[in-house]
């Protein structure tokens, strides 16, 4: 069989389903190859999407048309907000989700495109015209043309599991492997290391006595990641799952002390760099080494199932020293374990011969996404998934590339992290990762990248106009909060209540909501009847603009200081160096800069000066060199 095709994407999970709905949307004539049609976006790890960072990404996402926060909005099980208790630039959402459903709702979500097709296979070939991409082959000799093709394999290129002493080929437990496709791109210039990820057993609830642990459950009024106006599950049921929190103990850790001898971390078994900020419970064992406990959540892995996720225990220790240090932990004594702990060890590529379009330098018409740049986590995946859709469309149609800058997005934070940086270890997103924090928040990513997307042909009309609305409506709050008063007889109990200065002449509205100890809600329900009335109601929709102005006020001073430092930076991301340019014709460039940008070839002056070697002297004499 052969047929022709615009787009191909390679894989079918996080980042795979998002290029694929990116690239058909925008009117590409697409093609997903997939292992297992009914494990699409399967959430391999984690029960959960969204997190510090991460939550923020998955708005992006949405905001710019993906379908990720709708999918989980529609299979949450708990919801959210972390860090509410600091600045609006650290909240975070964060959703329990059914697994199962969640790979069915993609499922659905991708049969409904009418210019995307699915086939169950297995990519074993990558097919080159003149040093470009030209298509790929099947394990079942299928052959499929096209002028670009995304790679989102995850890891299962060369994929390896541990447990123990135990070791067999597969991506996930009980999934095979893929081989070929590396050893096709090393050959041509394209550089493959080994990283390490992991996951913890999974436990029947059934067998812990849940009444006898610390309770988690989710927000009183739950948010949801999509800015469409859908109710999430749980908004519409108001039904929430619990977690629950247990703790390991020094029996624990000496008993999984015994395994070290057999743990495959240890004992050089395994060469891939693990995660940092997700260690092992061995690993956290040897970094922590002075703490007598480490904290464990148990988390619900679907609503009409018994399995539960328990967060923080990812080992690849035997078995047997698995299941021994499991029931010494208070509360799981008698657990019963569905799937034990293991260790994979997968290929992926050096990210920095990536352009920001993640397209590659090396092989044109190639885009690669997800763990195969080196990435860790279910978010940062189908955010460089969508980007990847999006640029193989406007590649194969001659268009420039859309990049997003650091001041826009965490998900232009992410990609330039890896195009310039590298990576050694699998790269997570942090909130401390970002300059611009506060010009990031997940409330406002509509506002920074809907029309933005709209404009590229991804965004749907219907968003857009939509957002147009929304922000309207903010509008006319801040501007009707900028021109009502509030005489001292009216806001002087409410200034009293919660322990603020009291007032002697009427003042604006906002000079009440930008003081620390009120929000909006507090003030605008005290103002008369009939001024604010309209924007008052109950509802998600209404909450959500009363709360887009009370963050614009109160913190009006820093996102305008912030904004400032942006612009003025990101101006060197319009002086553009050429591909081919000669860094060794500029001798004024010390030695070390020359040799980095050679190696990593930034497209512009701000992404030069990102690399690590190059000083600002040397981004001083590039700009003399460019005439600026």
């Amino acid at each position: 069989m052969t047929r022709s095709y615009d787009v191909i994407v390679v894989g079918g999970g996080h980042a795979g389903c998002e290029a694929a709905m990116a690239a058909s949307g925008m009117g590409s004539h697409t093609l997903l190859i997939s292992m297992d049609m009914n494990g699409f976006a399967k959430m391999s790890c984690n029960p959960a999407i969204g997190g510090i960072a991460k939550g923020q990404i998955v708005r992006e996402i949405d905001a710019l048309g993906g379908f990720t926060g709708l999918v989980t909005d529609a299979c949450t099980l708990q919801f959210r907000m972390l860090n509410r208790s600091k600045g609006p630039a650290m909240w975070s959402p964060r959703a329990q989700c059914d697994k199962a459903l969640f790979s069915r709702t993609w499922r659905k979500v991708l049969e409904t495109r009418s210019l995307l097709d699915i086939y169950e296979d297995l990519a074993v070939e990558f097919l080159f015209e003149k040093g470009k991409i030209a298509g790929v082959r099947t394990l079942t000799g299928a052959i499929f043309h096209s002028r670009a093709v995304i790679l989102t394999a995850g890891t299962f290129l060369g994929g390896k599991l541990f447990v123990g002493q135990t070791q067999f080929e597969g991506g996930r437990i009980g999934e095979k492997a893929s081989y070929g496709i590396t050893q096709q791109l090393v050959s041509m210039g394209i550089p493959s290391d080994r990283m390490k990820t992991g996951t913890p057993p999974r436990i029947d609830i059934r067998s812990v006595p849940t009444e006898k642990l610390i309770r988690q459950d989710g927000d009183e009024r739950p948010a949801r990641f999509s800015y469409l106006p859908i109710p999430s599950s749980v908004q519409a049921s108001g039904n929430q799952m619990p977690c629950y929190i247990v703790h390991t103990n020094e029996r624990v850790h000496d008993i999984l002390r015994t395994g070290f001898d057999r743990s495959p971390l240890f004992t050089g078994m395994i060469h891939g760099r693990g995660p940092r900020y997700c260690p092992s419970i061995e690993d956290k064992l040897r970094t922590f080494s002075d703490k007598d406990s480490h904290l464990l959540f148990l988390e619900p892995e679907g609503r009409e199932i018994n399995e539960y996720y328990l967060q923080g225990f990812s080992s690849s220790l035997p078995l047997d020293v698995q299941v021994e240090a499991l029931h010494a932990i208070e509360g799981l004594e008698n657990a019963v374990i569905y799937k034990p702990a293991y260790a994979v060890e997968y290929d992926f590529f050096d990210p920095t011969y990536l352009t920001a379009s993640l397209q590659s330098r090396v092989v044109e018409g190639l885009f690669l996404a997800g763990q195969v740049n080196g990435t860790t986590g279910y978010e940062e995946a189908a955010a460089q998934g969508i980007i990847a859709g999006v640029n193989a469309h406007l590649f194969i149609s001659g268009l420039d590339p859309f990049v997003l800058r650091r001041d826009e997005a965490y998900i232009g934070v992410l990609i330039d992290d890896l195009i310039t940086k590298g990576v050694d270890e699998p790269y997570r997103m942090f909130t401390s990762r970002a300059e611009y924090r506060i010009l990031l928040r997940q409330d406002d990513a509509d506002a920074r990248l809907t029309k933005r997307s709209y404009e590229i042909g991804l965004a749907t009309e219907d968003r857009f106009r939509y957002t147009e609305e929304k922000y309207s409506r903010i509008s006319e709050l801040r501007e009707l909060c900028e021109t009502v008063k509030l005489s001292p007889d009216i806001i002087n109990p409410l200034l009293r209540e919660k322990g603020s200065s009291e007032v002697s002449e009427s003042h604006k509205v906002t000079d009440f909501i930008g003081r620390p100890e009120l929000n909006i809600d507090d003030v605008l329900r005290i103002v008369p009847r009939g001024t604010f009335d309209s924007f008052l109601e109950d509802s998600y929709e209404a909450q959500e603009i009363r709360d887009a102005v009370g963050i614009a006020v109160k913190y009006e001073g820093y996102i305008e200081r912030e904004r400032l430092q942006a612009d003025k930076v990101s101006r060197l991301e319009y002086v553009k160096i050429p591909a081919d340019f000669d860094f060794d014709s500029v001798s004024s460039l010390s030695i070390e800069c020359r040799q980095k940008l050679k190696k990593y070839k930034p497209e512009t002056i701000a992404q030069a000066s990102r690399i690590s070697g190059v000083s600002p002297a040397d981004v001083s004499i590039l700009l003399v060199y460019f005439g600026r």
